[in-house]
């Protein structure tokens, strides 16, 4: 699926209008369900192989990606798929039985790990993941988000040392589609 049309799924599976309570507290008139677009798998798939090229080109050296619970562990399987790269769970808190693990999956401290999200405002979720992986002693500089809503998250990552790599930005998520009536087309010489 081409990026464009790959974008427009997202929007038409996720994009819901109301008075919402994001997690960073901040109301917003709009929502991404990640939920609707991470258990469709005909845009999983395809958000798998789009996160899989971004983590590439721009942290090639990552030899495992790493997805937070709950809403990033969909993402995190599916670039694992289609990357061959293994993927770790990062649990919000450790668990009280078993293991007692904050991170799922096998590592060694010193790899590379590339950070999969899926919508980030704030970045505390994501900076949460962070601080858990470097306390394992993984090194993370990436982060591939599936939207960034452009609510400061970027910054927040940049100052921890993280630079976002969205595969879309709400303000490209959010504009009006363009019709062919208002497309500007360049005359013919």
């Amino acid at each position: 699926m081409e990026r464009a049309a790959l974008g427009r799924a997202v929007r038409e599976r996720a994009y819901l209008e109301g008075d919402f309570v994001l997690r960073s507290g901040r109301r917003s008139r709009y929502y991404l369900d990640k939920y609707l677009f991470e258990t469709t798998p005909e845009v999983l798939g395809p958000l798998g192989e789009l996160i899989a090229a971004t983590v590439r080109e721009h942290e090639p050296e990552a030899v495992r990606l790493a997805g937070p619970e709950l809403g990033a562990v969909a993402l995190a399987a599916a670039a694992s798929l289609a990357s061959g790269l293994p993927f770790l769970i990062v649990r919000k808190e450790p668990k009280d039985y078993g293991t007692a693990n904050r991170l799922e999956g096998a590592f060694e401290p010193g790899e590379r790990v590339c950070l999969v999200e899926d919508v980030v405002t704030s970045a505390g979720a994501a900076i949460e993941a962070v601080e858990a992986l470097r306390k394992a002693g993984l090194e993370l500089g990436t982060a591939v988000a599936v939207v960034d809503r452009e609510e400061g998250g970027a910054d927040a990552l940049a100052r921890i040392g993280v630079r976002l790599r969205p595969l879309f930005r709400a303000s490209e998520l959010l504009a009006p589609p363009k019709s062919a009536a208002n497309r500007m087309v360049e005359p013919k010489r």
